[in-house]
């Protein structure tokens, strides 16, 4: 009985954890590995960096290239850039590296302008509509938000230890951000006040926001990964998986706000569902073959028509996969 019960245990863990890999597309755009890549919200534009081109904006319906950019002073043999972001409405870009920051024009390709970040280096990277805001999170704990337009700028303190990774909501009045003091805090823009403290018990390595102002996402290093009320502040579920240690390096809420897209460094895509914090379907995107360890992050992701999600990831490509009706 005994070696049964042990038997129905091992097939119980083994079928939660299975997983589809079989994409219905994918695209090649960075042949030896990408360095970043952002999605926009629709699914219709992507930005990838790669020691290939530099910094490619692609038209991810037709799969072509829009624009090729370099940050100052920077070749396509030289490129560093490791964060990029796309605003909510498509209208504007930032690329950065862990000294500047740039924003770009999606309308015209053109550069706006560039920034350079004397005091720490740069850790994550946002925008907000219109190009208006920019959420720069540090290494020295320090959160700057910036509006080149008007040349405004604010400090957030809140944080003891370095930031992690930032979000912004699509006006720019809100701020949610994450670091190593096990914190994560959602903050207004105009006046740096806190509005909710999230607290973990390690320290948060992903935050993001839903876009319609519902949901927040704050996942730490271990095992707590929590969705929460943007209304009252509270927790509405966690994540459900049996992993000792989780990490997320991507994360999207759907349009309807039911469902919850993340992406992991150990190549995972995965559907969650936003209310019960249950897993819905789960794949893994292709490896880096130039890799060792034949592996691959997964860096941005998004969900599409037709009900399908794609992922873009550090071995180059992008993936369009399709997502099981009940």
């Amino acid at each position: 009985m005994k070696h049964l019960l042990s038997l129905s245990l091992v097939f119980l863990l083994f079928a939660c954890d299975v997983y589809s890999n079989k994409p219905v597309n994918y695209f090649q755009h960075a042949e030896s590995g990408s360095l970043a890549t952002a999605f926009s919200d629709d699914a219709a534009i992507g930005i990838v960096s790669s020691n290939d081109e530099g910094i490619v904006v692609w038209d991810l319906q037709y799969n072509q290239k829009i624009y090729q950019w370099n940050h100052q002073g920077q070749d396509d043999n030289a490129n560093v850039i490791g964060l990029v972001n796309i605003s909510p409405d498509k209208s504007h870009a930032v690329t950065a590296d862990r000294e500047a920051f740039a924003i770009w024009d999606l309308n015209t390709g053109e550069p706006i302008g560039f920034w350079r970040i004397d005091e720490s280096s740069v850790r994550d990277i946002a925008v907000s509509n219109g190009g208006n805001g920019i959420l720069v999170g540090r290494g020295n704990g320090k959160v700057l938000y910036f509006e080149h337009r008007t040349g405004r700028r604010i400090e957030f303190l809140g944080h003891q230890e370095r930031i992690n990774s930032v979000a912004l909501s699509p006006n720019g009045l809100y701020a949610l951000t994450g670091g190593n003091d096990y914190t994560a805090f959602l903050w207004n823009t105009k006046t740096g006040q806190i509005v909710y403290k999230f607290e973990h018990p390690s320290r948060v390595t992903k935050v993001v926001l839903d876009n319609q102002g519902r949901f927040a996402f704050t996942a730490d290093s271990q095992k707590h990964a929590r969705i929460w009320d943007l209304q009252t502040g509270q927790e509405i579920s966690r994540l459900k998986y049996i992993q000792r240690q989780k990490i997320f390096s991507a994360a999207r809420f759907s349009e309807d706000g039911t469902q919850l897209l993340t992406g992991s460094p150990d190549r995972h895509l995965t559907l969650w569902d936003v209310q019960s914090g249950a897993k819905i379907q789960d794949w893994k995107v292709h490896p880096n073959e130039k890799s060792l360890t034949k592996s691959a992050v997964v860096y941005a992701v998004a969900f599409m028509e037709d009900n399908q999600v794609i992922s873009g990831s550090s071995s180059g490509w992008a993936e369009v996969w399709t997502v099981e009706e009940d």
